[in-house]
């Protein structure tokens, strides 16, 4: 029983050998050249955007606008806080001021509630029906089931 596992085991390990590849020349990757890419300076940069989103569904509503002229910034946004005001920050940013920024909080004003109508016909007649193991139903009086003491 122990020449059967030694000669599998054999077996294997001549298999493994024969089956095993040659491992190339370790070398490092092949350099690559440094790219710089040069942009021209802008003495005076500008630029401008602004974006908006209106959600009806989940409710967000926010928008932005910024606008640069040289070395000032400025801008606002607005955002819905989450105790249904409006926030409003204006701000501005340049060389000699630094960062600057004055908030608004608005009010929501909700809309007012449609009123409300109800107009009935008639009052709703009430049927109870009640199963014979209560004790009454079925068209028995109640005085007529036994009593236990």
């Amino acid at each position: 029983m122990h020449r059967g596992v030694n000669i599998l085991i054999v077996l294997a390990a001549i298999v493994a050998f024969a089956s095993a590849g040659i491992l190339g020349p370790i070398a490092h990757a092949p350099l690559l050249a440094k790219t710089v890419v040069s942009a021209e300076f802008d003495p005076h940069p500008q630029y401008e955007f602004s974006y908006g989103v209106h959600d009806p569904i989940t409710g967000d509503s926010k928008s932005q606008v910024e606008t640069r002229n040289g070395d000032l910034v400025q801008g606002q946004y607005s955002l819905n806080d989450s105790d249904g005001t409006k926030r409003i920050v204006d701000y501005s940013a340049d060389d000699i001021n630094g960062f600057n920024a004055v908030v608004r909080k608005v009010p929501h004003v909700a809309p007012a509630p449609a009123p409300i109508v109800a107009a009935y016909a008639a009052p709703l007649a009430a049927h109870y029906h009640h199963a014979g193991y209560f004790g009454h139903g079925y068209g028995y009086p109640y005085a007529a089931y036994p009593r236990y003491y």
